[in-house]
């Protein structure tokens, strides 16, 4: 399988290409309020200057894609991921990545959304390739494909590789081409399953081996219900990376995963002159000293 699959996604002004030899593409996932009151709190009321914050703090770190979630308990998810979709658009430039599982809240995104978004997601349940499928299709839009379905998050590498195929070719029959698809082969928390990261990987080297599309992976779900979750998610994201993580869905304000992606990029020869690396160095000393 060829490795010159790129996946271009377009924001109001600004283009970003993923692909395996590019530079990792980080994708912001701050604007999610699972777990952040005063972000639910904010949305449930409509108001969008922190999920405007976040957009800028995530670009300024690092982020080229930012990822927009409202899902929370009796929000309008229609009305208010529209919202989030147009403020958002206007303070950053780059690539959105719409978050939900509602296909009227994607329908109503989509409509103000500015460029080529992201989809996230689609899986392998059949009502779920149905609904989201056509979506992707009618805007030229991108999609995350879960390697998920009717049965849950499988154990092992084979089922998943399954899965991905299903989801690239019921995107082929909907007229999605291949780039276009990008998948996540879904990580899971070790504490529950000691094999679990270890499935991950190696599922993902098998979807490059075979199809060679791009991938991205919520890498911080490894480390859930451990201490030092920031040591773990970046040894995993570093392995990840080796493995052909191109689009990693992480938060770019944290130094230590944003360095481990730079030092990652370096070392597989994505940073030429090590030009980048030297450049965040440089300005995090200068942060430091002033």
């Amino acid at each position: 399988m060829s490795l010159e699959i790129r996946t271009t996604l377009r924001g109001s002004k600004r283009e970003v290409i993923i692909g395996r030899g590019l530079p990792t593409v980080i994708i912001g996932e701050r604007i999610n309020p699972t777990g952040r009151k005063r972000l639910a709190t904010a949305l449930l009321a409509g108001d969008m200057s922190l999920v405007q914050k976040e957009a800028l703090s995530q670009v300024e770190a690092g982020a080229s894609v930012i990822d927009i979630n409202v899902g929370v308990a009796g929000i309008d998810e229609a009305k208010i991921l529209m919202a989030a979709v147009e403020a958002t658009s206007q303070v950053v430039d780059v690539p959105l990545s719409l978050d939900s599982a509602d296909p009227a809240a994607l329908e109503a995104a989509l409509e103000v959304c500015p460029g080529k978004p992201l989809i996230n997601s689609v899986n392998g349940e059949e009502h779920s390739l149905a609904r989201i499928l056509p979506l992707v299709r009618g805007r030229k839009a991108a999609v995350i494909g879960l390697t998920m379905d009717e049965d849950g998050i499988p154990t092992d590498p084979e089922r998943r590789l399954r899965i991905a195929e299903k989801i690239l070719h019921r995107a082929e029959e909907h007229g999605i081409p291949r780039e276009d698809v990008i998948i996540d082969c879904i990580a899971t928390a070790v504490s529950v399953d000691q094999r679990a990261a270890k499935v991950t990987l190696e599922t993902m080297r098998r979807v490059i081996e075979e199809f060679g599309v791009n991938l991205t992976l919520g890498a911080s779900n490894v480390s859930f219900g451990l201490p030092g979750r920031i040591t773990i998610n970046s040894a995993f994201l570093a392995m990840a990376l080796a493995a052909g993580l191109t689009c990693p869905i992480l938060d770019p304000t944290q130094p230590e995963i944003r360095e481990t992606i730079l030092a990652s990029d370096l070392l597989l020869g994505l940073d030429e002159w090590a030009m980048r690396y030297i450049a965040h160095s440089r300005a995090s000393k200068g942060k430091r000293s002033g």
